[in-house]
């Protein structure tokens, strides 16, 4: 395309430079005198550019010193061929330049042919002299015969090159744009020196073009070499990437392996200073006790016989255990000698050595990986562990399927198979499964659970006791003696290991200017700390008040729990008005033996001053027995299960009320079980708002969960009602539950039914219950006949548990509830818990009553519930929301 543009631009150049000499040679003559005579006077200039262009300086252009290189790769413009010589005259003469003499310089312009001097005119003045027209002669203005022909192509041509030539230097890097106001004879621009400035652009437009492409070209390999820079960097970081995956997968290797060694060595260690003790012993024990039978016949009453720097009175029959049993040794280590039982080989080991009457068992380990080669599959490694072995890479999914095999189980602590345990005369109250060990069932001397009750009565001021302000622990008053605990002053003193479950169900009047709260503590020392507690607020008259506390905890033998009562002001100590109602039997518990496997949690509520109408409380877990089976939400806001069984649980929270709508419409606490995803309404409790008031909201039941379930809580309060809840270390504001698998424990819900609700002067009436839960072996509701629907039938043996809430609107002075139990032994109804509810709080709508208590069953026990309203009338019992009942059932 610029090749182009060059030869249009020659052409036109061609053009203009014939009409140029046209113009000159027709119409104008020679403006020059002659050379060689006088000065003649100059003729008038003719045609159409004198006018114009006399009075107006000649153009100037400038160029760069020293022309630019040629782009690289492109050759030079050729040099412009030779002018061909120039014509002789028509006449004949000779050429001016063979003429004698030296030819007078012409300055600024040209000599014509008859030596006179010529100006330059237009482009002319670009050229060299020798490329320049020659002028005609005098006379010549047309044409003729003796003037000379203007060679116009020739003139075109060699201007032409010659623009070539001049126009070789390089193009500005920038393009040139020209805007011209050209006014008719004024300021016209030559049609030549316009046709140069085209040229000019377009050569640097072209050559511009050219930079622009290679530039392009080297950006393109830049791109390219960046491309694979990029490709070669992610293949470095890919190969890093799994280096790394490789060297954990070896340093885990080297994790277990070390593990496995440390074991292997703790192990041999052991045996082998085993078999070295036994082979001492046996063969020292027979000279020695020779030796001592010869220093007894030389009636020696004392004598002193060292056995491993031991010394042994030999006076005293210390080597003769006498008569043990048939499953029994003698064991000379002790001092004095005694019988002992023969250990048995635990589960994972074989018998090496038979149980002797002067030597215990021998037990070693079984090599399951050698035994059996092909144990954990073909292409995965087997090793040994005490009791069992371990399958290299195997998930743990894939372990609980059954691949350790038959008589083992998978370990998840330890994360390899067992051996499962084998029960004493086959007594196996749970069989082993692919996740868990066997289960032996108690024997006569232990127990899997048991149960106390007994009664709370207020010491006297007489006494010297502590006064309410400071604090004050109740007497407790048992009424059967108990084998895991015993009371001595005024606290249980525990007897076992295991874990707890307490429920007390408590009524106060009382005119304090603030609330008393109620705790259990644990321990009743300096270092002991409340398990729980719940705040009774101010009253607004003198009545009875009624609340239920309960706790959760791990207790080992030497430790105390206490009830124990305060006032946060003096004022209670002055105050005469202080009775505690006299329950039947308001504290009770339970006990569980770690034998059950349940596990116990102890959490606290984060400290909180919120202001809201909805509040989720977040929890702390403060203890728990097992980290594994019970754990905390990724938001804190619910504990999760990792296995299926049944939970007891309790919930209590302190809070300050402010506002008339606080008293009207109450408090609502409620509990939910979120499973896979889905929340699902547990139990809803009602409480009794307060304004200006400290007072506590508490929720107890029981449910079964599955693994992987969520139990969380939510507390509403009215919208016109500031709230501000307390979450501390004192126990006002904590969760307690129990864990227990669902070998040994079931639980069944229920509400109050629709049917049948008492209203009006009710005195002594059976609630009549609707069952929500699935139906349980071990716990029933009554179907048929005159009980039917009033009572729960038990039908095995075991420990109890209940929590019962009813919310109502009643005028009674004093509200009982009564839990009774009926027995096959007494035809007529015990009661064997109670709790009251005072009369309705001023300006509220509804009112809550709870009771709570643990008792021991039968098989064919029954329970019920009554409602007794003294001096008034029941108006309305809610069978929704604020009403429930859950039992829990555990094995003895």
């Amino acid at each position: 395309m610029p090749g182009r543009r060059l030869w249009w631009a020659r052409c036109w150049l061609g053009v203009c430079l014939s009409l140029l000499g046209a113009g000159g040679g027709g119409a104008e003559p020679c403006r020059a005198p002659p050379c060689g005579g006088g000065e003649a006077p100059p003729a008038p200039c003719r045609g159409a550019r004198c006018g114009g262009r006399a009075g107006r300086p000649a153009r100037s252009f400038l160029h760069t010193a020293a022309p630019l290189r040629p782009p690289q790769g492109k050759a030079p413009p050729a040099a412009p061929q030779a002018a061909p010589p120039p014509r002789p005259p028509a006449g004949g003469g000779p050429h001016p330049a063979a003429r004698g003499g030296a030819p007078e310089a012409c300055p600024g312009g040209d000599c014509a042919a008859n030596g006179t001097r010529r100006d330059c005119q237009g482009l002319e003045c670009r050229l060299p002299p020798r490329l320049r027209p020659r002028p005609r002669g005098p006379g010549c203005a047309a044409p003729a015969e003796g003037c000379p022909e203007p060679a116009l192509l020739r003139a075109a041509e060699r201007a032409a090159q010659f623009a070539g030539d001049d126009f070789a230097y390089a193009a500005p890097e920038l393009g040139v744009q020209l805007t011209c106001d050209v006014k008719p004879g004024e300021n016209e621009v030559p049609s030549e020196d316009a046709l140069i400035l085209q040229l000019h652009l377009a050569k640097g437009h072209e050559k511009f073009t050219e930079m622009l492409k290679s530039q392009q070209q080297i950006i393109v390999d830049l791109q390219q070499k960046l491309a694979e820079q990029q490709h070669v960097l992610v293949s470095q970081q890919r190969e890093i990437l799994e280096q790394q995956r490789k060297m954990y997968e070896q340093m885990d290797l080297i994790k277990v392996q070390y593990g496995m060694l440390f074991d292997a060595v703790k192990q041999m260690s052991f045996q082998s200073l085993q078999e070295d003790i036994q082979n001492y012993f046996e063969s020292h024990l027979q000279g020695l006790q020779n030796q001592v039978r010869n220093h007894l016949q030389k009636s020696f009453s004392v004598h002193k016989v060292e056995v491993d720097a031991k010394v042994i009175n030999v006076g005293e029959s210390l080597l003769d255990c006498g008569l043990c049993e048939s499953d029994e040794f003698c064991n000379f280590q002790k001092t004095p000698s005694q019988c002992e039982k023969c250990t048995l080989c635990p589960a994972g080991f074989f018998q090496m050595a038979e149980c002797s009457a002067n030597s215990d068992r021998i037990c070693q380990d079984r090599d399951e990986c050698t035994e059996s080669p092909s144990i954990c599959g073909e292409r995965i490694k087997c090793l040994n562990t005490p009791g069992g072995f371990r399958c290299l890479g195997i998930a743990e999914k894939d372990a609980a399927l059954g691949m350790c095999g038959e008589e083992y189980f998978f370990n998840k602590e330890m994360q390899e198979c067992q051996a499962c345990l084998k029960c004493e005369d086959d007594m196996v109250a749970v069989p082993c499964s692919t996740v868990s060990d066997t289960v032996c069932s108690a024997t006569s001397e232990n127990k899997l659970s048991e149960s106390w009750a007994a009664n709370i009565i207020l010491p006297s001021v007489k006494s010297g006791i502590s006064q309410v302000y400071s604090g004050l622990n109740l007497k407790i008053k048992g009424k059967l003696p108990c084998e895991i605990l015993s009371v001595e002053d005024n606290s249980l003193v525990f007897r076992q290991h295991g874990l707890l479950w307490t429920d007390l169900n408590f009524a106060v009047k009382h005119n304090c200017r603030n609330f008393l709260q109620l705790s259990l503590k644990l321990n009743g020392s300096e270092e002991g700390y409340e398990l729980s507690g719940v705040r009774i607020e101010q009253p607004e008259g003198k009545h009875f008040q009624s609340t239920s506390l309960s706790s959760a905890a791990e207790v080992e033998p030497s430790q105390t729990l206490s009830v124990y009562l305060r006032s946060p002001n003096q004022f209670c100590n002055q105050s005469k008005d202080l009775n505690i109602y006299d329950l039947n039997t308001p504290l009770s518990l339970f006990w569980l033996s770690h034998d059950t496997g349940a596990v116990a949690l102890s959490a606290q509520m984060s400290t909180a001053m919120h202001y809201q109408t909805n509040y989720r409380p977040t929890f702390k877990i403060i203890s728990v027995s097992d980290p594994y089976m019970l754990s905390l939400s990724h938001d804190g806001r619910a504990i999760k299960f990792t296995e299926t069984g049944v939970v007891k649980f309790v919930f209590h929270q302190a809070l300050y009320s402010m506002g008339h709508m606080c008293v009207r419409e109450g408090f609502s606490l409620i509990s939910y079980i979120n499973r896979n995803g889905t929340n699902r309404e547990l139990m809803n409790v009602f409480k009794s708002g307060v304004n200006y008031r400290d007072t506590s909201i508490s929720a107890s039941g029981a449910t079964k969960v599955g693994a992987g379930d969520l139990i969380s809580f939510e507390i509403l309060s009215p919208a016109q009602c500031n709230v501000r809840y307390f979450g501390d270390s004192s126990g006002i504001s904590m969760f307690s539950l129990i864990w227990i698998p669902s070998a040994v424990s079931s639980a069944i819900s229920a509400t109050v039914s629709v049917t049948g609700l008492p209203t009006g002067a009710v005195r002594n009436k059976l609630l009549d219950f609707t069952q929500v839960s699935s139906n349980e072996k071990q716990i029933q509701l009554v179907s048929s006949g005159q009980l039917a629907q009033k009572y729960f039938i038990f039908t095995e043996k075991g420990v109890a548990s209940l929590a019962f809430t009813l919310k109502l609107i009643h005028s009674c002075s004093v509200l009982k509830m009564t839990l009774n139990q009926l027995t096959m032994d007494h035809m007529q109804p015990t009661a064997i818990a109670q709790q009251i509810g005072g009369q309705m709080p001023e300006g509220s709508t509804w009112t809550s009553v709870s009771l709570r208590a643990s008792f021991e069953v039968h098989n064919g026990t029954l329970i019920s519930v009554s409602l007794d309203c003294v001096r008034g009338r029941i108006n309305q019992i809610t069978h929704e929301h604020g009403t429930s009942i859950s039992i829990l059932w555990i094995s003895s």
